[in-house]
């Protein structure tokens, strides 16, 4: 791409920005690539000079438009705002929208140009730096970039950045490089690529929940605008059954399947398995697709004698003893519950049990859900005893606050609908036996109820969930 090409230019059309962005892009990916060509053939001289694209606007005082009915896609002080961008493949419907935002509340045209940011190399070509020669291998890093762990972190969504003299401000939670590296952080952990994941995700941490999530699956496919089913090693099965690809020989750590629709609003189900470390690390990554509401349904302890095996917990408040988030969002931050994600879990419960009123109360409790970092909290049950009661848990699960902590910390609505599985203070343990017709029972209606409230939610329009309340006063404007 020549120097005039590359020089920067503004736009006040979103689609022609990101038009712009995009070629910037695929000729930096394709110097990264002709030169590991050049590296593979022993050619190659210098450096690779391969940055990625970046969006930047400024509002003037004048030009503010604070409206407080608004959550996102609007600057909040007048100064100089501006981001990297990646995958314009994959991202760019989110690009557009958000840029069509901010130029039609400030009136504000924006600048494309080409960064001074390299691309690390890896997150452009993998394949081909996987097939490198070892020689060839050993002078990558004299040629290319590669990620730095110095500029990858979460600065800006833990509220903890603080930009340079003369430097914008952020326009996005997540640079390039960030986004970059969880995009191939998750084909990693889940089996497939970002391209396949949805906007609306349900996790789970049992694979019955999977096995039943696959039935509903391969039943809707065709039906209320649902495509495909994509599971790991991106095996492709399409309305009719047709199955394409090759099933990997072991799963992946927290395998992921991807009940699809046109537009990315379907919903992906992902097993993190058990523990609040898996259930960080995956949301984490997610967050950089910028998912519209991510849900837990899981198993919980049940404390209240009141309860029976199989009732519902609606989570309203979390005691964070997970300590894995600790860092980021300090244990003092509230984690409210996200209203329209807390009516349309009540609703959807109510559709599929059938049970409304005081009936419902029966089946389903809301209440303080305790999540621990400790699998066998039970046996330090008179230590706990007292935190417990002061707190009026109503249950005990390992992952539920970490998923809604980290879905506070990145903007993400979040929620928890946990059944509960075992009653260990008043003497109902989980026995094999006790288990195995608990699951049979139980599985595929708490799943049902996670998949109708993503459905009333999307229904209900995705504008409204993203709630202001997940926004702070010094805020980045993308959503």
């Amino acid at each position: 791409m020549s120097d005039d090409a590359a020089a920067p230019r503004r736009f006040d059309d979103a689609a022609a920005a990101v038009a712009h962005a995009a070629a910037l892009y695929d000729a930096a990916c394709a110097r990264i690539r002709d030169g590991l060509a050049a590296l593979e053939a022993g050619t190659l001289r210098g450096p690779v000079d391969a940055c990625y694209p970046f969006v930047e606007i400024e509002v003037t005082p004048q030009q503010l438009n604070v409206d407080a009915r608004v959550a996102f896609g609007a600057a909040l002080d007048a100064g100089r705002y501006a981001t990297t961008l990646t995958r314009p493949d994959l991202l760019g419907d989110y690009y557009r929208e958000q840029i069509a935002l901010m130029i039609a509340r400030h009136g504000s045209a924006v600048t494309v140009g080409v960064s001074d940011q390299r691309i690390p190399a890896p997150f452009a070509a993998e394949a081909q730096i996987t097939a490198l020669s070892p020689g060839a291998a050993a002078r990558l890093p004299d040629h290319f970039a590669l990620p730095d762990l110095r500029r990858i972190d979460d600065a800006i969504p833990n509220g903890t950045h603080a930009p340079a003299p003369g430097e914008a401000r952020p326009l996005a939670l997540f640079s390039a490089e960030r986004t970059d590296y969880s995009l191939a952080r998750l084909r990693h952990y889940s089996g497939a690529g970002p391209q396949h994941f949805q906007s609306f995700v349900l996790l789970t941490n049992y694979q019955r929940y999977v096995d039943g999530f696959l039935d509903h699956a391969r039943a809707q496919l065709g039906r209320d605008g649902f495509t495909a089913l994509v599971e790991p090693g991106e095996v492709v099965t399409r309305p009719g059954g047709a199955e394409q690809g090759a099933r990997p020989a072991q799963l992946p750590q927290m395998p992921a399947y991807h009940l699809q629709r046109a537009g990315g609003d379907g919903i992906t189900l992902i097993n993190i398995g058990v523990g609040p470390s898996n259930a960080k690390t995956i949301t984490d990554h997610l967050a950089v697709l910028r998912p519209h509401c991510w849900l837990m349904v899981g198993h919980c302890a049940g404390l209240r004698r009141s309860q029976q095996l199989g009732d519902y917990v609606l989570a309203h408040g979390y005691v964070r003893e997970d300590q894995v988030l600790d860092y980021d969002l300090p244990i003092w931050v509230p984690v409210p519950p996200i209203a329209e994600v807390q009516v349309a879990l009540s609703e959807a419960a109510a559709r599929v049990t059938g049970l409304r009123g005081q009936d419902a109360k029966t089946r389903l409790r809301t209440g303080t859900v305790v999540s621990t970092s400790d699998r066998n909290w039970e046996l330090r049950f008179r230590q706990n005893a007292t935190a417990l009661n002061q707190s009026r848990a109503i249950a005990v699960d390992m992952e539920s606050a970490t998923i809604a902590a980290n879905g506070f910390r990145m903007r993400v609505p979040y929620g928890a609908l946990l059944c509960v599985s075992d009653k260990p203070v008043h003497g109902e343990i989980k026995l094999g036996g006790m288990a195995d017709a608990f699951y049979r029972e139980r599985v595929r209606q708490h799943l049902m109820v996670g998949i109708e409230t993503l459905r009333i939610l999307r229904e209900e329009g995705v504008d409204r969930l993203h709630s202001r309340k997940l926004r702070s006063f010094d805020e980045p404007p993308f959503r």
